[in-house]
């Protein structure tokens, strides 16, 4: 059954056309992946989903049990929230009606209200109760704190300020509200963006589990093809659907398009071979030369009306690194590197690399660890706290920083290239430029008005344009869209000098790794291969101390110790139960006496009685928060039962 339906949407601004009769549909369950260049129009395809855009033509038609959730690029904006309370956004509707009964127990706690007065502020009361139980608001705040600590929050971690969050923090307190909100479609656009390789590992596994159905906007190929069963792709304002993950699809459009372009070829040379006759039939000028031509003329016009070339692949930079000169064989060495600031415990230390002539080496690590730090002591500025790099002979260092702050914002683009390399004329300078897409009035754009994705384009043209042969690239595919990751690839596979990369585009990786090291806060570990080879090590890593591990464990004394924990977890939880329904009943009997005439007539009476219920479900809420901390344990307990000898 259909969740979505998108039926010949049309989108535009102004006069520009965005998206053009696009046209899909999709299934509970569906994995799809959304890709296009930057600016084709996938952003703006979610708005239209989302209703924030009206679309000029067309219809988006959602199933009646669809629940639609959007995460978008930036999100969490409010940093003095803590975690808990940026959830608990997602039960602003029930945190509000809360306030409003609380409002009302303060208004009937107040002496001296008349029985009229008293009769209506009872009924409201009532009604509001029902409506917060039956929304579930003795239990949203047990909910959130439960679905936070099963996506990895520790407690402290649950009451930290959003701002002091990671990125992959953020993103887990996103998916936290959409699931609370009983999404079953995700919009995730750029969900991978600012995360590390673990945080993105967590994200495939969470959503290879997930019961729902979703559309992800991603430049993370490997992301894509691990989580994706369906493409859909924006290209000339169009949107064409293709099974399969992003590897799939980039062998079915070049197909696709190969074949097209067959037709089209066919179908030029049918028409030239008909026109052929036409002029022959001409020559002869005869009557039944004419019929002939009419009838040929006729062929022509049905080609004509049918015939459709092939859309021309989207601009996209195609350039080569090159190296001026050759270094030596040693290219970088450095030995028991150590780094902290202001007194804080060491960042990292004991990292030791050695980096020879041609290999391309990247270099891992979750958010936080140093990898931009180690960067800036191989380019000597920072100091470390201890060790020494040493440079070989011959080496040329060229850098391409993530943060881009060493392009002037004041400099128009074509000044930016021109005054770092004053010998070039202005046309070399423009030529150049227009390999990495700065054409015509482009190049004379102020600096500081551009994308990241353009700014990122500036820094590799710097990059290519200083011939170095030990290339440091500190995340070079952010900002880059698809098509620009796969010309920096095709760049970067045929350079003839060295690569030392900081990268968390495992496809990247996977591509050009010779070698990856993986840092951490005790050093640098040298893994040989790919990413899949690390993957693959590291897995043998993480099973070798089970199999190498022997305990001489008393087997009958484990088994009664856990058997004694799980009576003891059975009993509480069945003593809990039994409270349960004892305060309930109690909540019961109490809202039964306030329907009583001679309490209501008796406004102390009512006030009494209705701040006893209060207190009774303030305690039903705390009671089902321990129950659900304790079944909780008990599954835990039961399943390492069953799980073990």
């Amino acid at each position: 059954m259909a969740i979505l339906t998108v039926h010949h949407i049309s989108q535009s601004f102004g006069e520009e056309i965005i998206i053009k009769d696009a046209d899909f549909e999709m299934q509970k369950g569906e994995r799809l992946g959304l890709v296009g260049v930057n600016g084709s129009g996938k952003t703006t395809l979610f708005k239209v989903l989302t209703g924030e855009y009206t679309p000029d033509g067309g219809s988006v038609v959602f199933s009646k049990d669809t629940v639609l959730g959007y995460m978008e690029q930036h999100v969490c904006r409010d940093f003095h929230k803590t975690a808990f309370e940026e959830v608990m956004t997602v039960f602003a509707p029930l945190l509000a009606l809360e306030k409003e009964l609380e409002a009302l127990n303060d208004r009937l706690s107040q002496p001296g209200l008349s029985e009229e007065q008293l009769l209506p502020l009872i009924a409201k009361q009532t009604e509001l109760t029902e409506r917060f139980v039956d929304g579930g608001g003795l239990t949203c705040r047990s909910r959130a704190r439960s679905a936070l600590e099963g996506l990895g929050f520790s407690k402290e971690q649950i009451e930290n300020k959003v701002g002091v969050l990671s990125g992959g923090q953020k993103a887990k307190l996103q998916l936290a509200k959409m699931l609370l909100g009983g999404a079953n479609l995700l919009l995730l656009d750029e969900p991978t963006n600012h995360l590390d390789i673990s945080s993105v590992e967590w994200l495939e596994d969470f959503l290879k589990n997930y019961s729902g159905a979703y559309i992800v906007i991603s430049h993370d190929r490997y992301f894509l093809d691990k989580v994706t069963l369906r493409t859909l792709e924006m290209e000339g304002k169009r949107l064409t659907s293709y099974k399969g993950n992003y590897s799939t699809f980039l062998k079915l459009k070049a197909e696709d398009r190969l074949a097209k372009q067959r037709v089209y070829e066919q179908t030029q040379q049918e028409i030239s071979r008909l026109e052929g006759i036409i002029e022959q039939q001409r020559r002869w000028n005869q009557a039944r030369n004419y019929v002939t031509i009419a009838s040929k003329q006729k062929s022509i016009d049905r080609l004509e009306a049918t015939l459709e070339k092939p859309e021309d692949e989207p601009d996209t930079i195609q350039f080569r690194f090159k190296a001026s000169r050759r270094s030596g064989n040693d290219v970088l060495s450095a030995e028991d590197l150590s780094l902290s600031f202001d007194g804080h415990p060491p960042l990292f230390s004991h990292v030791n690399l050695e980096i020879k002539r041609g290999e391309k080496i990247f270099l891992i690590g979750p958010n936080g660890c140093g990898k931009t730090s180690l960067f800036k002591i191989l380019l000597e500025q920072y100091h470390p706290d201890s060790g020494l790099v040493r440079l070989g002979a011959g080496v040329d260092l060229g850098y391409y920083e993530q943060s881009q702050l060493s392009l002037n914002d004041n400099k128009t683009v074509i000044d930016e290239i021109w005054d770092l390399h004053p010998q070039m004329t202005q046309s070399e300078v423009r030529g150049a430029l227009a390999v990495f897409l700065f054409k015509g009035e482009d190049v004379f754009k102020p600096v500081g008005g551009l994308s990241g994705g353009e700014r990122a384009r500036i820094l590799l043209l710097k990059l290519m344009l200083s011939k170095a042969n030990f290339l440091l690239l500190d995340e070079p595919t952010n900002h880059l869209d698809i098509g620009s990751c796969e010309a920096l690839e095709d760049a970067l596979s045929g350079y003839d000098g060295t690569l030392f990369v900081v990268s968390h585009d495992r496809y990247l990786i996977n591509k050009l790794a010779d070698k990856v090291y993986a840092l951490g806060k005790d050093g640098a570990r040298l893994y040989l291969g790919n990413y899949d080879a690390y993957l693959e090590k590291r897995e043998a890593e993480k099973a070798a101390p089970e199999v190498k591990q022997e305990p001489k464990v008393n087997l009958y004394k484990l088994r009664k110790e856990r058997d004694a924990e799980l009576r003891k977890k059975r009993s509480a939880l069945t003593a809990l139960e039994r409270e349960i329904e004892e305060n309930d009943s109690a909540a019961e009997k109490l809202s039964q006496k306030l329907e009583d005439p001679q309490v209501v007539s008796d406004y102390e009476a009512v006030a009494e009685t209705s701040k006893e219920l209060s207190e009774l479900r303030e305690k039903a809420e705390e009671l089902l928060l321990r129950w659900g901390e304790l079944s909780e344990e008990l599954e835990k307990l039961e399943r390492c039962k069953e799980e073990t000898p």
